[in-house]
């Protein structure tokens, strides 16, 4: 890890890498958990809203390379940093302007094209001015995770009180934090030592039978979860609930996630079997959570239902994240990081808003979430396969270390 900074140890310095890490994440949960609201209010329906959304992951694509080039061009991660977000406010005053649907597509491509990299941003920076301990990053990156819970709680009652006009006041609201916090940061110089992934990489890691496996499976897993985070907020709203309904839901769910986290990292053995053993009990627990949601008729069911999210998808994300160091060697684990980070986010963000949309639209919420837990539960049947296998043989490496 590269050097970022220039004068390391200033407490003021390391309370404004908090604060950053604070509103940044506060910005992104405004947007990934109301948006779906205010474009309902402007008339969109379920299906219009699901392709709209789905279009952020593709853009995505070119969003992600494109800034990590500008930051490896420039060698200043907080100047692309700031001007990603002084673009994302710009773009945002556009969106809440725009008088036609058509235009209304074209801005929110942009949005995406500024807001999709900004949490990986962050945290490059966050890793640079963090290189004393990975402690420290841990430490920033809970003050994100609180920034995302009390943001959600805060949209909620601020939308209520105030309309759709509140979104986008306090949607700017906070970027104009985060820009203050990251003006306030020590200058930089140097981005972090992150190389580039080959092709060869990705053929290498593709060749591992067992980790597409997983990655396969976990399609299954994430594909309704991703539904379920993008249309949660609008199942609430059909259901009769107000904005500070689904801030409360969002903002519970993500206090529990931090201790499920805390948890498994204690409590959890590094061991491929116990990995897959409790990828298959939360798969399970997924299933009941969508077969839950399937039978809501009133908000605050839906609320108490997602205090399942901690346990299913920190469990999920906790373990598949851990799984990648296991199955590959450490020479191709960016490369593993990259498949998992492209097919779970970004292939599952495209299927999720399109499908999602589409049922929700035409057949109810009733039928999406069953649809969910008939997916989940063929998860559940692929990593019981997988952890008998693991548990009778061994895990046998699939694949040598690259020469």
């Amino acid at each position: 890890m590269a050097l970022l900074r220039d004068n390391p140890h200033h407490s003021s310095s390391l309370l404004s890498l908090g604060l950053l890490n604070f509103f940044i994440y506060g910005t992104t949960v405004i947007f990934a958990a109301f948006f779906q609201l205010y474009l309902q209010d402007i008339g969109m329906n379920k299906l219009e809203i699901g392709i709209l959304i789905s279009a952020g992951p593709l853009v995505s694509l070119l969003a992600h390379p494109f800034w990590r080039l500008m930051s490896d061009r420039f060698h200043n991660i907080r100047l692309i940093l700031l001007v990603m977000l002084i673009g994302l406010l710009a773009i945002g005053h556009l969106l809440f302007r725009v008088d036609t649907f058509q235009m209304l597509y074209i801005v929110v491509l942009l949005v995406f094209f500024f807001q999709s990299p900004l949490l990986s941003q962050s945290n490059s920076l966050t890793l640079g001015y963090a290189t004393d301990s990975q402690q420290k990053f841990e430490t920033y990156r809970l003050w994100g995770s609180f920034g995302w819970a009390t943001a959600a709680l805060a949209a909620g009652i601020t939308i209520d009180a105030t309309g759709k006009n509140g979104f986008s006041l306090l949607f700017s609201i906070m970027l104009i934090l985060s820009i203050s916090s990251t003006l306030i940061l020590p200058s930089s110089r140097y981005t972090a030592d992150m190389p580039w992934v080959s092709a060869k990489q990705f053929g290498q890691v593709l060749k591992n039978k067992y980790f597409v496996l997983f990655i396969v499976l976990g399609l299954f897993i994430a594909i309704p979860n991703s539904i379920n985070a993008l249309f949660m907020p609008l199942y609430i709203s059909d259901l009769g609930g107000d904005r500070l309904s689904v801030g409360i839901a969002v903002f519970l769910s993500t206090l529990l996630e931090m201790a499920a986290f805390v948890l498994l990292n204690r409590y959890l053995k590094n061991k491929i079997t116990y990995f897959i053993g409790t990828l298959t009990i939360v798969s399970i627990l997924f299933a009941i959570r969508w077969d839950l949601m399937a039978d809501a008729s009133l908000p605050i069911q839906v609320i108490i239902i997602q205090l399942l999210h901690a346990i299913t998808f920190g469990g999920f994300f906790y373990v598949g994240t851990r799984l990648i160091g296991l199955f590959l060697p450490s020479s191709l684990r960016a490369a593993g990081q990259a498949v998992y980070s492209f097919m779970l986010s970004g292939v599952t963000g495209i299927i999720a808003g399109l499908l999602g949309g589409f049922t929700f639209q035409d057949f109810g919420p009733v039928i999406m979430y069953q649809m969910g837990t008939m997916m989940t539960l063929f998860a559940v049947i692929g990593y019981g396969a997988l952890w008998y296998h693991f548990h009778k043989n061994g895990y046998p490496p699939a694949i040598s270390l690259p020469k």
